[in-house]
């Protein structure tokens, strides 16, 4: 038995009746957020969102919860081909008696490389990357594999008529569409309040702009923006899902952000047994465990 406090006393965490020992359970609330695409190398459009999902699972005593952290994407830059920017990787909770819930890495930008054929369109993942390239190109389609609710949205095409690249999609919104004078913008993020505060995460990277349009902003929840001529694109917001930054021929892509991980329970019923260091804090009646790295919790 734990003291939880005046109010509820003493609780048992095994009840046991000489023959049988029953192991008590509780609610906990998941977020589960994949590493977010890096931007496209060379005209490139900006990187998908890591994919978001949430859950509410029963949780049985001494069951340990495996938890993955998805890296994101690496950069590109001019050298590369292909020039496409890469895929994040997956985040995920499993254990004993738990739906597995993976959410998937955001999918790379679109980009361009002489002799690069296959480089020009956005990446399928989480959420998709923007198109990229010297010709128009097709957007990353997002919620790939698909689940339900949806895990993020597409990207954006790209418009080589004015060189204005595809923003990646968000986890809220796809990727927003070129302009005449500017590439698309990454597609908004999703708000939680696991834990005590709304926050916005896995938001879409910004496509590049070659030709004197504006740089496609970064989407709302740690998305990067592309770049605005010649340069970098700019990294997505670490342990967000954000998607990177598409650039042009110097420098480097925007990286993607790496994703996270978190765990909401009943203070009442936290174990404090964790591993890989997360970071715990206490909201109302609640624990929150987040994860932005690999580790595991048991309950």
């Amino acid at each position: 038995i734990v003291y939880s406090g005046s109010t509820q006393g003493w609780i048992p965490l095994v009840d046991d009746d000489v023959t049988n020992e029953t192991p008590q359970s509780y609610s906990a609330d998941f977020l589960v957020i994949a590493g977010g695409g890096s931007g496209g190398g060379w005209t490139g459009g900006g990187g998908g969102a890591g994919g978001y999902r949430t859950s509410t699972q029963t949780l049985t005593q001494l069951t340990t919860i495996t938890v993955t952290v998805g890296d994101g994407g690496a950069a590109r830059t001019d050298s590369n081909t292909p020039s496409f920017g890469n895929n994040g990787s997956d985040s995920s909770i499993s254990g004993s008696g738990l739906t597995t819930i993976t959410s998937t890495g955001g999918g790379g930008g679109g980009g361009y490389n002489p002799g690069d054929s296959g480089a020009g369109p956005g990446r399928n993942g989480g959420s998709g990357g923007g198109g990229g390239g010297d010709v128009s190109q097709a957007a990353g389609s997002g919620n790939t594999p698909s689940t339900s609710p949806s895990q993020g949205n597409n990207g954006s095409a790209s418009n080589s008529t004015d060189f204005n690249m595809g923003g990646g999609g968000g986890a809220g919104a796809v990727g927003g569409s070129t302009t005449s004078s500017s590439a698309g913008a990454g597609g908004a993020g999703t708000a939680s309040s696991i834990t005590g505060s709304s926050v916005t995460r896995a938001g879409g990277g910004g496509g590049h702009s070659s030709h004197g349009g504006g740089a496609g902003a970064g989407g709302a929840g740690g998305g990067g923006a592309g770049s605005q001529g010649v340069g970098s694109g700019v990294n997505g917001t670490a342990n967000t899902g954000g998607g990177g930054g598409g650039m042009r021929d110097t420098g480097s892509s925007g990286t993607g952000g790496k994703g996270v991980v978190i765990i909401s329970v009943p203070t009442a019923n936290y174990s404090s047994t964790t591993t890989g260091s997360p970071t715990v804090t206490t909201s109302g009646s609640n624990t929150i465990l987040q994860f932005n790295g690999d580790g595991s919790y048991t309950a």
